[in-house]
């Protein structure tokens, strides 16, 4: 995370020259604070939202494959069928009982209002086209059957069959991704759980990029029964699942003390940390820190530093201990 600078110090460039020398001092206001922010880094893994291994529900030889690993499908699309001419052979025997029945329930409806017929052969002509139906119903059902198509928007992650394999129903045949968003999965120490709310947006290192992702919902315990919670958060945009990604909290923690620049830190004896300031005569004198926390270029420290001091950014290497400013 970058320090934003104007949140904690006064930053300020002051050209002054050691008589006739050149080079100007860069040097910084501090500003005390009471606190410091502080990023708390936990591993997770990208996975997809919804993904499925597909299968035909009915037995048959597959006729076609009509995709491959890293196709885009979109939801509806047919991506492999089955020979169908046996189903369609039995469809087109059920509808033909179902015409012919129906033919005779009309015949005998108007049997029946002209009294030639009982009322039971009536209601037998009614069973037999509703059986009628529903087995051209069923067959209807059977022959979509042969088709296998993709239940959402997505990318095929894998292909386990090829063209004129014989299979029973449900042995899988491709895998579908969801192509549209991703989530990652985040195991989360007990004592940070109260530091994240649902709904909210945190940033997350993926790959070379920081990336917001909302926080979806809290599992009631991480697989392997640990203390941590299982935080689950979803990102606007997709990348390739499987990837390790952080998460990055920013916490605020209570301490006074200032940031500065590492650069103008420098180390003392017994591995204590230094500062030089310019004193109100205009000296460079040394003051000793102790880091408290550091990130990225920036470390806060607490000493015997005060509101308004002058900070020489570059340290030991851009002055004297003892040198006047003129």
């Amino acid at each position: 995370m970058n320090i934003n600078l104007s949140k904690h110090i006064s930053l300020i460039c002051i050209s002054i020259f050691f008589s006739s020398l050149v080079n100007a001092l860069e040097v910084l206001e501090v500003k005390m604070l009471n606190e410091y922010s502080v990023t708390r880094e936990f591993p997770g893994k990208l996975l997809p939202i919804e993904q499925s291994k597909l299968a035909f529900e009915i037995p048959g030889k597959i006729r076609s494959i009509n995709v491959d690993i890293g196709d885009s499908v979109t939801k509806g699309q047919v991506l492999a069928s089955l020979d169908s001419r046996e189903a369609q052979a039995q469809l087109n025997q059920a509808k033909a009982r179902y015409d012919l029945a129906a033919q005779v329930l009309n015949r005998y409806k108007d049997l029946r209002s002209q009294g030639h017929i009982s009322s039971q052969d009536l209601d037998k002509a009614r069973s037999e086209e509703l059986v009628a139906k529903s087995q051209y119903d069923l067959y209807k059902v059977k022959l979509e059957q042969t088709q296998l198509l993709a239940p959402f928007n997505g990318i095929i992650q894998d292909r386990f069959l090829d063209t004129g394999s014989v299979i029973n129903g449900g042995v899988p045949i491709l895998e579908v991704l969801d192509s549209r968003y991703i989530e990652a999965h985040v195991s989360v120490p007990a004592e940070y759980i109260s530091k994240i709310n649902t709904g909210k947006s945190y940033d997350f290192q993926v790959e070379d990029r920081i990336v917001k992702a909302k926080l979806q919902r809290l599992a009631p315990m991480s697989p392997g029964g640990s203390a941590n919670r299982l935080a689950i958060f979803r990102f606007d945009t997709f990348f390739n699942p499987g990837s390790i990604v952080t998460l990055k909290i920013s916490l605020k923690e209570s301490g006074r003390g200032t940031w500065v620049p590492i650069k103008s830190l420098s180390q003392s004896e017994q591995g204590i940390w230094a500062v030089y300031t310019i004193n109100e005569k205009r000296i460079v004198v040394r003051d000793l820190v102790e880091v408290v926390y550091y990130e990225g270029e920036y470390a806060f420290v607490n000493g015997t530093l005060n509101d308004g001091d002058l900070i020489v950014l570059g340290g030991a290497k851009k002055t004297i201990e003892g040198k006047f400013i003129n």
